[in-house]
């Protein structure tokens, strides 16, 4: 693949992280009867920021996180010419009567939160589930999805494609856009 154009760099995706963690206290404050969700695979790694955030913000009590693999939840799992990679799931909670908070990189089509959705309910039935997303590509839906934290929203066209960049799986903290999949 090409380079992509810089949509976030280093330290305004720092920010945009602190940011959102500083939403999520006004609206949560302590994180009682809360947890966070990170959805499996890419999403983990934003949700582990923010839960490491919010850790260090909270201190009076520890915050509920688990990671969600939704693999075997997806609509497409089975007709991939590829075999799907399974991602282990670490949830020891359940989410019953819980405020819940997914966390996923990029809001695309939406099918990635319709399968964590039917996926979380293997965990109970939550008060409330909400979605924070790193990027909310808002014309791209499919289904009638949308973020309740967004980092930053990109308008991009349907042969574009946004790539979130983690410092610890690929060197550096950004977000590209790429022009289509083979740029």
């Amino acid at each position: 693949m090409k380079k992509g154009r810089s949509i976030l760099e280093k330290e305004r995706f720092a920010l945009t992280i602190d940011r959102l963690c500083h939403q999520l206290i006004e609206n949560y404050q302590d994180f009682e009867d809360s947890c966070i969700i990170g959805i499996q695979p890419r999403g983990v790694l934003l949700a582990d920021r923010i839960h490491q955030r919010l850790t260090e913000l909270i201190k009076s009590r520890p915050i509920e996180y688990g990671k969600l693999d939704i693999t075997f939840f997806r609509d497409d799992f089975r007709t991939r010419e590829a075999p799907l990679k399974v991602n282990s799931i670490e949830m020891d909670f359940l989410v019953e009567g819980k405020k819940v908070l997914m966390i996923d990189d990029v809001l695309y089509t939406g099918r990635t939160i319709q399968a964590a959705l039917s996926a979380l309910q293997h965990y109970g039935r939550p008060e409330k589930v909400e979605l924070l997303s790193l990027v909310d590509r808002r014309f791209n839906r499919h289904l009638p999805i949308q973020s309740d934290y967004v980092g930053v929203t990109v308008d991009a066209i349907d042969e574009a494609y946004v790539k979130v960049e983690w410092k610890e799986v690929d060197g550096a903290d950004r977000i590209l856009l790429f022009s289509d999949k083979t740029d």
